[in-house]
């Protein structure tokens, strides 16, 4: 085990979490309205009683553009402890599947799957989860290195305590960012490095963000109010329509 190197740590995060804003950025430039429309669920909204062609865009572009960005931001998270794991006890990113981190400690081979938040999955990822962890088990089983493994479900943030499920131990939050790095106090220590910059960065976003909502809008009022009011049919129509039986 090494200490680690804090100054290295918020290195680290200033570079990568520009990275992860220009991904954002670049993310939203490309955002097309009929790629929204496709993918989010028009019921919902209709059954949300939503009227103005504003409001309904605002709805399905916040929505849309939160799950992209949770999706992003947890490739980074992940990085990031991998990175931490890697200074301090030498672990690597994992070249198997479902497995994200690999390192020793205390004579014990880990195997880490790591999930920025605790509502990461349904029970079929789960289920798959538990499929990777014995097949990478199975395997380091039968290195001529044989040494006892360990899988672990890594969760970046949340409350839940330590829970032994028997083929794998889950960490959150604080006790996850301990494990991988021996420092109780991480999991504060990077929230100010994760913060780099964030208002210009932001400041650039929203105003991406601002045109892509009024293009949106006006795109939508032309292509699906053209009385006034929203066109669910041809919406709906254009979302699922695909009769074929």
């Amino acid at each position: 085990m090494r200490p680690l190197d804090m100054d290295q740590v918020n290195g680290f995060v200033n570079e990568n979490i520009v990275l992860f804003h220009n991904a954002r950025l670049e993310r939203i430039k490309a955002i097309k309205l009929k790629e929204v429309l496709r993918k989010k669920n028009p019921y919902l909204f209709k059954a949300k009683n939503i009227q103005k062609a504003s409001d309904l865009i605002h709805g399905i572009l916040d929505a849309f553009i939160s799950a992209s960005e949770e999706k992003m931001f947890g490739d980074f998270l992940e990085d990031l402890a991998v990175y931490i794991c890697g200074q301090v006890y030498g672990g690597n990113k994992s070249s198997a599947t479902g497995i994200d981190l690999e390192f020793r400690k205390d004579s014990i081979h880990f195997l880490v799957s790591i999930k920025s938040g605790p509502n990461w999955g349904n029970s079929s990822q789960y289920a798959a989860l538990e499929r990777n962890f014995s097949t990478a088990v199975r395997i380091l089983s039968q290195s001529v290195h044989t040494i006892r493994s360990q899988p672990i479900l890594g969760i970046c943030y949340g409350k839940t305590k330590s829970i032994n499920r028997g083929l794998y131990i889950k960490y959150t939050g604080q006790n996850f960012w301990y494990f991988i790095s021996g420092n109780q106090n991480l999991f504060t220590d990077i929230i100010e490095p994760i913060g780099y910059e964030a208002k210009q960065h932001n400041d650039a976003y929203q105003i991406e963000k601002s045109k892509v909502y009024n293009l949106f809008e006006q795109k939508f009022l032309n292509d699906y109010c053209s009385s006034g009011l929203i066109d669910w049919a041809a919406i709906v129509e254009f979302n699922s329509g695909n009769l074929d039986i």
